[in-house]
């Protein structure tokens, strides 16, 4: 492996496996072309780690580099969280745990209320459920408290007619999925991860941060778009439909984003320790890299692979394709997470995984082995297909 060392005017950290030098190179374009402040990248390829790299600041507002980007800096990833959300439903699944195909009430009885009794487990991970806004936003403490979201749903009446269509639970996916797997497993959801899947596999990997960590994240925040920023993505600027969604108050996608009013501050240690599966995981790039090599084969360090390949076959199936209803785009989703397509560009047709708004990324492609991890802590308008994740995807598919 090559090591670290300044490449122009980025010093870049870390190593890399001979042969995937173009992700290195991708990577320090991100700094020098398309505005990166700090991040960091990681891949791994059958089950073995081949790009490990970070540069920039840890803090987005560190313009003088004060507190460089370090081997253990981590981020608020948003709804990257999503993905490792859903693999636990699927994981209980695998277990005998959960039934896809019963009625969440099963589970959840007073979530049956309101015209909700034959919405199935399946439909909450597709995003199919018509669950994506609440009549009364929460407040950032509501939405942190683990019981006032839970609430708010099981009272809620569903925006559509349950399975006949799909919308993305920008914020309910987090009162949603954790409230199911409370009422089946006995712990919260961050619990079950940090036990069941970050402890086993060794990521430094949260929902909810513990405070004894929290000295090693960094801040995030807005940096402006590039002037000739490539690669495409989902710039609200540029899909008229989709800016107007988010300007109308009325709309789902304006009322789905804002499910919490206001908005956290992601900024926040209260926010950080709270447990919103949808959308405050907290993560290095290595752990969601490696987090997405386990759902597809084993892992270096004799880390037996997550998903049996029944599993695998459910994380990549197609269960809602089209125009969603929130993000207006259209999306392809299996049971949790995005599939390989034009809003979503991965590495191939049977990838699998899910970006978080603002850049960062994690995903799987069975058929090439590789796995790929990307935290930034600059976010972009994007909603998906960020310009900087999509260089490293080029770099790798040149690579492989």
């Amino acid at each position: 492996m090559s090591g670290s060392g300044r490449t122009g005017a980025v010093d870049v950290r870390g190593t890399v496996a001979e042969g995937f030098e173009p992700v290195r190179d991708a990577f320090v374009r991100n700094f020098e072309q398309r505005g990166e402040r700090g991040a960091a990248v990681a891949v791994y390829r059958d089950g073995r780690k081949v790009v490990d790299l970070w540069a920039g600041t840890r803090n987005v507002d560190d313009a003088a580099g004060h507190e460089p980007w370090a081997l253990d800096t981590a981020q608020i990833v948003r709804s990257v969280t999503k993905g490792v959300a859903a693999a636990v439903v699927l994981l209980l699944h695998q277990r005998g745990q959960i039934d896809l195909d019963a009625p969440v009430g099963t589970y959840w009885p007073e979530f049956k209320a309101a015209g909700k009794e034959r919405v199935v487990v399946r439909q909450l991970l597709s995003h199919r459920a018509g669950l994506p806004v609440l009549d009364r936003p929460l407040t950032p403490d509501q939405a942190a408290d683990g019981v006032s979201g839970p609430a708010a749903l099981t009272a809620q009446r569903p925006a559509w007619e349950p399975g006949t269509d799909h919308g993305y639970h920008a914020q309910t996916y987090s009162w949603l999925l954790g409230e199911l797997v409370r009422r089946v497993t006995g712990r919260t959801i961050g619990r079950w991860v940090a036990e069941e899947i970050a402890r086993p596999l060794g990521l430094d990997f949260w929902i909810g941060l513990p405070q004894d960590e929290a000295h090693r994240v960094g801040r995030i925040g807005p940096v402006d778009e590039p002037a000739a920023a490539d690669g495409g993505g989902l710039k609200l600027r540029a899909k008229p439909a989709v800016s107007e969604a988010y300007r109308n108050p009325e709309s789902l996608t304006r009322r789905a984003f804002g499910a919490i009013d206001p908005l956290p501050d992601e900024n926040d240690p209260a926010y950080r320790a709270a447990e919103l599966p949808a959308s405050n995981g907290i993560s290095t790039a290595r752990a969601l890299a490696r987090f997405y090599a386990a759902t597809i084969g084993e892992v270096e360090g004799g880390v037996p692979r997550l998903f049996a390949p029944a599993t695998l076959t459910l994380a990549r199936t197609e269960e809602s394709a089209g125009p969603d209803r929130v993000l207006i785009v259209p999306t392809r989703l299996s049971l949790g997470f995005m599939l390989h397509g034009p809003a979503c560009p991965l590495l191939g047709p049977g990838s699998f995984g899910h970006p978080g708004r603002g850049g960062s990324l994690g995903f799987a492609d069975p058929e090439s082995g590789v796995s790929l991890g990307y935290v930034t802590n600059g976010l972009r308008k994007g909603v998906t297909a960020d310009p900087r994740s999509q260089a490293l995807i080029r770099a790798v598919r040149s690579a492989l």
